[in-house]
Formats: C-alpha cells, structure tokens, sequence
C-alpha cells in the first residue's frame, strides 16, 4: 500500500505557501516615512516593473516629476515603442498627494476623471532609486536616476519587495540604453 504521507506534507506545504502569500498580500502595504518632493523631482529610468497593458511594448522607458506652485506634480512618462529605438511614445498627468501620508501615497491621473494610487515604497537615502507599487500589489515600478542599476542594488531591493507582498516573478525588466 502506498503511503499517504508525502501527499499529506505536500498538502500541507501547500496550504501553509498559500496562506503566507494571501497573509502577506493582505497586510497593509507599507510606505516609506517621507518623501522630499523637490528631490524626487526630474527624470527617472524604469529598471523593471509588472508588465502593464498601456506599457506593451515599451522600451527606454523614463517618468519626469514637475512639482507646480498648484499643489501637484507634473508627470511625463516617455517610451520607445517596439524598440530601443523605436517611434517614441508619450503621455502627460498629474499626481495628487495625499495629505498626511509624508508625501510618500499620490494619486496619478492620466484620463479624467480617473486616478491611479501611486506609493512610494522603498527610496535610496540619496534618492538614486525609488520603487513604487499598489497597496493591491498587481502595480509596481523600480525606478534609477541612471539607466542602469547595480546587481546588488537591485537585488537588495527585490528582497524588500518580495517582503511587502509582491510576487517578484512577474517583474520584467525594461531594456535601457547603456
């Protein structure tokens, strides 16, 4: 007869990965303390990011941050379309901060009246990265002030991540010029 017992752990083991994922996607999705909006301002290069339907086919993408003497910000996103050297593709929002969040929760809006939450998960100290996810966690951007980013960097930020909930699998990283 044959055992039971391998099938019963590997049940087990099943049920244990599927409630530690859905515990951890659960959990509130935690923010970075402050965000110092004149220094977050300017150009950023997606490193990698959740593959998304308005970024199909996208290459050397880059987001430009504008503070306005309005209260929001200003947001340009660019890409090559099909090619690192492909027709360029362009698109122009604005993000809303939400008050009392350190800057760190905005709402993005590219088409009226809809609005996007944009948090502010994880900031390098001298702002040369920045990684920006959804408290749902099917959203998330690892940003540089460079079109490249050190292995190690990026592989410490990966841990982070995979840490607040997000399946570090689906990332795809966006080809750049060097």
């Amino acid at each position: 007869m044959m055992s039971k017992r391998p099938l019963l752990l590997s049940a087990i083991f099943f049920i244990l990965l599927l409630t530690n994922s859905c515990t951890m996607r659960s959990q509130p999705l935690t923010t970075v303390p402050q965000v110092e909006l004149s220094k977050y301002a300017g150009r950023w290069y997606e490193i990698a990011s959740f593959p998304q339907r308005f970024q199909k086919g996208c290459h050397c993408t880059t987001a430009e941050y504008t503070p306005t003497d309005k209260g929001y910000i200003i947001v340009e996103n660019r890409c090559n379309k099909d090619s690192i050297n492909g027709k360029e593709s362009y698109i122009k929002g604005k993000a809303f901060i939400d008050e009392g969040t350190g800057n760190a929760k905005l709402k993005v809006q590219f088409f009226w009246p809809f609005r996007g939450k944009y948090w502010i998960i994880d900031l390098a100290n001298d702002y040369s990265y920045a990684v920006v996810g959804h408290p749902n966690r099917d959203y998330l951007w690892i940003l540089s002030r460079t079109p490249q980013m050190e292995k190690t960097t990026y592989d410490a930020i990966l841990e982070r991540v995979k840490a607040q909930g997000f399946d570090i699998t689906r990332l795809q990283l966006t080809p750049q010029r060097p």
